[in-house]
């Protein structure tokens, strides 16, 4: 049994506790420490962040506060021994990053970054078509996140660098993260070309990535915080495109469309669990000591290089 606690609780950390809502022998939820106290909740309110991370009734933190503040409250909690799902990105460049995986990195199965889309069936059942029908080799991969602001405001935290705003620090985690499960190891990832433009506070309102995987596929990403961009994922083989139609935040009911020379036909994924949750038990198994098949969760090695890729990025090359 795994007892957890979130720090920080606004749309996140809320959408994390409602996980709990049906009882589970693996994980069971003690409690929360919020700064803001509009938490419309009856659930055990601790009195700090430090209180929690400091309680011996808490086993895992699952960290959701602003940008800024995840690579000192992710230290705290390892150091502290505690196991920790810390929400995207896990620093605010990869200075930050590269800390905390100086600490984290010879220890096993303790922190993974919340990039939930990871934990859906959609992702096995992506990867095992890839590997069981005769679709051939992988040429291509694109991938897109981006959504419309009306206007830019300057206290939003999307458009604050020192809060962590920003397309790519953002959004970029997840096409590059898409992009890391088609290589053969994570080094085997470089960038072509990247670039971006900047709005008036000075963070990127946009911005596009070309990689080469495995010295042999390009790899398109592209991020906006000024368009709603076409949200999809596509994987161009030698014999079939395949669509990933929603990537970042599959429903319980989802599809993959998929593409022949001779054929059309979508590959239907059904679950009863939406994907935060598909995640909480995940980690909760694993950070229980339970080896799983298909962990596709983002570890520290994982983190470390998304955010190595994302700096990269960000100096436009």
């Amino acid at each position: 049994m795994i007892s957890w606690g979130v720090i920080g609780f606004g749309r996140m950390g809320k959408t994390f506790a409602n996980c709990f809502n049906h009882t589970n022998k693996d994980f069971v939820l003690k409690g929360f420490a919020s700064i803001s106290t509009d938490t419309n909740t009856n659930l055990k309110k601790y009195k700090s962040y430090d209180d929690i991370i400091n309680s011996s009734e808490i086993d895992a933190v699952y960290i959701s506060t602003l940008n800024n503040t995840h690579k000192d409250l992710v230290i705290k909690s390892i150091k502290k021994n505690k196991k920790v799902l810390c929400e995207k990105p896990l620093g605010l460049n990869f200075k930050e990053v590269k800390e905390i995986y100086n600490i984290i990195k010879d220890k096993n199965d303790v922190f993974f970054e919340a990039l939930a889309y990871r934990s859906h069936p959609q992702t096995i059942k992506l990867l095992e078509l890839l590997r069981n029908q005769n679709f051939g080799e992988i040429v291509k991969i694109e991938a897109n996140f981006g959504f419309k602001n009306k206007r830019i405001k300057k206290d939003s935290r999307l458009f604050n660098k020192d809060l962590g705003g920003g397309s790519i620090l953002d959004l970029g985690c997840y096409p590059i993260s898409f992009f890391s499960l088609f290589a053969n190891k994570l080094e085997d990832i470089e960038i072509v070309k990247s670039e971006f433009n900047l709005c008036e506070t000075d963070v990127d309102i946009d911005g596009e990535i070309h990689l080469k995987i495995n010295n042999k596929i390009d790899a398109i990403g592209k991020v906006s915080l000024a368009e709603n961009l076409d949200n999809i994922c596509k994987i161009y083989c030698k014999n079939a495109t395949i669509i990933v139609t929603s990537p970042w935040l599959p429903p319980e009911k989802t599809f993959l469309e998929i593409e022949t020379k001779g054929r059309y036909f979508k590959e239907f994924i059904n679950t009863d669990k939406n994907v935060y949750t598909h995640q909480l038990k995940k980690v909760s198994l694993i950070f229980n000591n339970n080896k799983i098949e298909n962990n596709f969760l983002v570890d520290i090695e994982e983190s470390y290089k998304i955010s190595n890729l994302m700096e990269g990025w960000l100096k436009q090359v």
